[in-house]
């Protein structure tokens, strides 16, 4: 770890680069620093960042942490991450975590929101709102999962033929379940055409036999 963790390395030459950007205000050597950290570590992190203790960066390639984001204690962020910002102007413009949350790879988290103690965000989601503590936010755009209720409709949704963890073809959930159920329609559709097809050939075949039956009552009476 000492020697071969550039998650660790990163978070060292962070604490490093912002006590001089921001304890001593000498922003160039700080902004000299995060870029050296970021060549050896393909982890960008800005020196104006604030991150607490325990946090993890695993793999860490590609992670970008914007300059007025805010990670708590125990969180941990896959790589491909970024706490990006949506604007220019001076002020709060990056995310907020609180502790204990946990960013999976890939994933976008966007703009002054503040992601709830313990809250999951899933692959390759773009998070844009709040997310409450304790749920998990999947999707793009994220969407919260609460409840048990949201739960059921997940695993059924899963059943239709897609991953809330992007891990199929497409990295949009919403967008596979929505192709699963149009399959679904098309199928009991074609299932319906069949079965009225059967139908109108029973109702021949018993007319039929009706008008064969009169035919043969008419003949046997002699008109």
């Amino acid at each position: 770890m000492l020697l071969a963790s550039p998650g660790l390395h990163a978070v060292w030459w962070h604490r490093i680069s912002s006590f001089f950007y921001v304890k001593l205000g000498w922003k160039l050597i700080g902004r000299l620093l995060s870029q050296w950290s970021r060549f050896w570590t393909g982890i960008e992190i800005h020196p104006g960042a604030k991150i607490g203790r325990r946090v993890f960066i695993d793999h860490g390639m590609g992670v970008v942490i914007g300059e007025t984001a805010e990670i708590g204690d125990d969180c941990t962020l896959y790589h491909g991450v970024t706490l990006g910002g949506t604007s220019w102007q001076k002020g709060k413009r990056h995310p907020t975590l609180l502790t204990g949350v946990v960013v999976g790879a890939g994933a976008k988290v966007i703009g002054p929101i503040v992601i709830g103690e313990g809250a999951k965000i899933g692959s390759n989601a773009v998070v844009v709102k709040d997310v409450p503590a304790g749920a998990t936010a999947v999707g793009i755009p994220a969407r919260v999962i609460l409840d048990e209720r949201d739960k059921s409709r997940e695993e059924k949704a899963a059943k239709l033929g897609f991953s809330a963890y992007a891990v199929t073809r497409d990295d949009d959930p919403i967008s596979k379940a929505i192709e699963g159920l149009l399959d679904h329609s098309n199928e009991m559709e074609s299932r319906m055409v069949m079965i009225l097809k059967e139908i109108d050939a029973l109702r021949a075949d018993q007319d039929s036999a009706l008008s064969a039956s009169r035919w043969a009552e008419r003949k046997a009476s002699g008109q």
